[in-house]
């Protein structure tokens, strides 16, 4: 039956022998989260079960090493390389066909970016690697200096025998049930490290020519075609420009294309980037939805096989018009399904107001996981990796509840326990709800955060959570209430130095502040930004900072930054950070479109700054007491600190309050969310403080704290 809000989005599709449902795919997705031997448990099973559930028609399980020996892309990914591992691939494959979508495993192996083992990698020729945006990044430890990983060319034995390993890992996938396998050919792991003209420098059969490039792809595809009958369905996921110099571009791309079809492939899965330039590989926040679109529509011109699409698609109204508009065959999502699984099921409602769309900001499912060796979280979205946030437990008992500030971590607060059934209130001293998340509306490309404060506050409204504006509560306002979530966030601090009061001294919540009346939340009276002189010092390190000097550059200001800091912003997700500084430095991420600098943005490391005169010229100390004079028209503030004014009031009047978010310990919006999500869970009549001041309840029988 026709789909009436999304007729192309939800019409079925062939893909070799077999029919997908819809044209919505679950892109492969590394989520670290098997045994430590690679074979599949049940946070593997959740994580895939709950995307089939949510109506996606295809799903492609990420990053399943041929060969855990000699190189797994993160230290728990899937294996296929021992049969053994069958029946667990096997229970993977049925909770995903329960629900109807067709599946498949990505295979890969990581070559020269593995993230284990960590030494003696393999490539398709000797280099050094430098990879700081990467799993298989080099581990520097705290003492160490960065030189790079060794990197060895395999011989043409080991290239034979890792042939026959992809064909034995696709064979294991085809005996467990699944409907297809794809290869993973992008982002500069083995497959693509022979295919590229960058990385490939050798001078036997597999280097040089495009065809000898090819050539191991070549072999894997024969080789799997041999053991799984050229009727099982094939594809391959590969980058459709590298942007690197010397890499793969467009034309070539529609070559591989071309050539994968004569093979008898299923199908082509468009990807981006080599990790040498990460910005394309992962798109943080500064890249617009579909931007990578392009490349797959020039594929699609030139082959009948279907074409995938993926990179940013968070819009069902944009996917539905490229589908429509014939740019490509299906669309790819693999970030914005493990911010909402339910992605398919809500689009196809016409419910779209309703999907938590992802912001990129690649903390939870990048930065705090995989790269760290850890398994796969979400920023937004707590239930990924912790299953006691998919179904959540109601109340006992009905608690009233005062959540005092309405960021992330109030707003997921408020949000959980709600669902849970309590009666809940926010108390926010603004006229409006978003926190530390409204500052990114000023900055260029760091809007997506809007789309999570502007998810919650929806849910505030669905949920019939009462907020209570413009008002900052006093110990007597919250008696009346059986648990207190401080979730106040963070506050400027000034510093006591000479000139930290001068009026030309402001902080970075001045500068950020949004004026844009067109918003539907934004409030009557809300004070207006303050202007900034041509030469702006910006003081400190966090992302007050860091948005201020985006914010500030691409106005064209002259901006500078002292930190107290070997390097400025290395707390930053690595993907985001490499593109910044790009920018700071006057140019852009690879494939990045947008305005750029006038005046490149200059950094002053291991220096405080020690005294602010009245002409505007700050004295700056470096960690070697090496005073240097900065002339400024405007100096921002952006040290940010814990705001627990209240807290200790609170804990006095013998009221049950805990910290949360920024209030508690300055991070980012994972660290705030996760915080919200674990306080409402633990929400229960009799809920008391432990030993630690945080909120407890169902303790065993006998014991009682209050």
């Amino acid at each position: 039956m026709k789909n009436k809000h999304y007729p192309t989005l939800f019409s079925p599709i062939r893909i070799g022998r077999i029919t997908v449902p819809n044209r919505i795919v679950m892109v492969p997705t590394d989520i670290s989260s098997a045994n430590a031997d690679g074979s599949v448990n049940r946070r593997v099973l959740t994580y895939h079960e709950e995307i089939a559930k949510g109506g996606c028609g295809f799903i492609v399980v990420g990053a399943t090493t041929p060969d855990k020996a000699t190189g797994r892309p993160t230290v728990t990914c899937v294996a296929a390389d021992e049969d053994p591992l069958i029946p667990g691939l096997a229970h993977l494959a049925e909770v995903m066909h329960r629900h109807g979508a067709k599946c498949a495993v990505q295979i890969q192996h990581p070559g020269r970016q593995a993230a284990w083992p960590r030494k003696n990698l393999m490539s398709a020729s000797d280099h050094v690697l430098d990879v700081p945006g990467s799993a298989g990044h080099e581990v520097i430890y705290a003492e160490s200096i960065a030189q790079g990983k060794s990197i060895r060319a395999m011989t043409v034995e080991e290239i034979y025998d890792l042939i026959e390993k992809f064909g034995e890992a696709a064979w294991r996938v085809q005996q467990a049930g699944f409907d297809s396998v794809e290869l993973h050919a992008a982002h500069g792991y083995l497959i693509a490290q022979f295919m590229s003209p960058f990385v490939n420098k050798r001078t036997d059969r597999f280097g040089g020519s495009f065809i000898n490039r090819m050539r191991f792809t070549m072999e894997i595809v024969t080789r799997i075609q041999m053991k799984c009958g050229r009727d099982f369905p094939l594809g391959i996921r590969y980058s459709g420009d590298e942007w690197i110099e010397g890499g793969r571009t467009l034309d070539e791309t529609v070559q591989v294309a071309r050539l994968m079809e004569e093979m008898d492939l299923a199908y082509v899965d468009i990807s981006a980037g080599i990790f040498e330039s990460p910005g394309a590989v992962m798109d943080p926040m500064y890249y617009p939805e579909g931007w990578n679109t392009y490349a797959a529509e020039e594929v699609k011109k030139n082959v009948k096989i279907p074409v995938i699409t993926s990179h940013s698609l968070r819009n069902p109204d944009y996917c539905e018009k490229i589908l429509a508009e014939g740019r490509t065959d299906m669309v790819g999502m693999s970030r914005q399904l493990i911010a909402d699984p339910y992605w398919a099921n809500k689009a196809r409602a016409g419910r779209k107001d309703d999907i938590r769309r992802c912001i990129s900001c690649l903390v939870g499912c990048w930065q705090e996981s995989l790269m760290i060796k850890r398994d796969m979280r979400c920023a937004i979205n707590p239930a990924v990796g912790d299953e006691r946030f998919i179904h959540l437990p109601p109340a006992a008992e009905p608690c009233k509840v005062a959540v005092v500030g309405g960021g992330p971590a109030g707003m997921e607060a408020a949000r959980i326990a709600a669902l849970r059934g309590h009666q809940v209130t926010i108390f926010e001293k603004s006229g409006e709800l978003g926190g530390a998340m409204l500052y990114c509306c000023t900055v260029p490309g760091k809007s997506k955060m809007r789309w999570h404060a502007d998810w919650l506050r929806r849910q505030m409204k669905k949920l019939g959570v009462k907020v209570k504006f413009a008002v900052e509560p006093k110990v007597k306002d919250l008696k009346g209430f059986d648990v207190i979530l401080l979730a106040t966030g963070g506050r400027v601090a000034r510093p006591d130095i000479p000139g930290i009061d001068l009026p030309f001294v402001i902080t970075f919540e001045d500068v950020l502040r949004c004026k844009s009346t067109r918003c539907e939340y934004y409030p009557k009276g809300k004070p207006r930004p303050v202007p900034c002189g041509q030469n702006v010092l910006i003081w400190g390190d966090h992302f007050g900072a860091s948005d201020a000097a985006e914010m500030l550059g691409c106005a064209g200001k002259k901006v500078t930054i002292v930190t107290e800091n070997r390097d400025f912003a290395q707390w930053m997700e690595p993907c985001h950070r490499d593109v910044m500084i790009k920018r700071f430095a006057g140019g852009n991420g690879e494939g990045l479109k947008s305005k750029t600098y006038k005046n490149p943005v200059r950094i002053i490391a291991d220096s405080s700054l020690t005294k602010i005169g009245k002409n505007g010229t700050a004295v700056v100390l470096s960690s070697t007491f090496q005073p240097r004079e900065v002339k400024a028209d405007t100096i921002v503030v952006a040290k940010v600190v814990p705001n627990e004014s209240i807290y200790e009031k609170l804990l006095e009047a013998g009221l049950v309050v805990v910290k949360i978010g920024d209030s508690k310990e300055v991070r980012n919006v994972r660290g705030a969310v996760t915080d919200g999500a674990n306080a409402a869970l633990a929400i229960e009549k009799g809920a008391a403080l432990n030993a630690n001041y945080e909120l407890i309840s169902n303790l065993p029988s006998g014991i009682d704290l209050t």
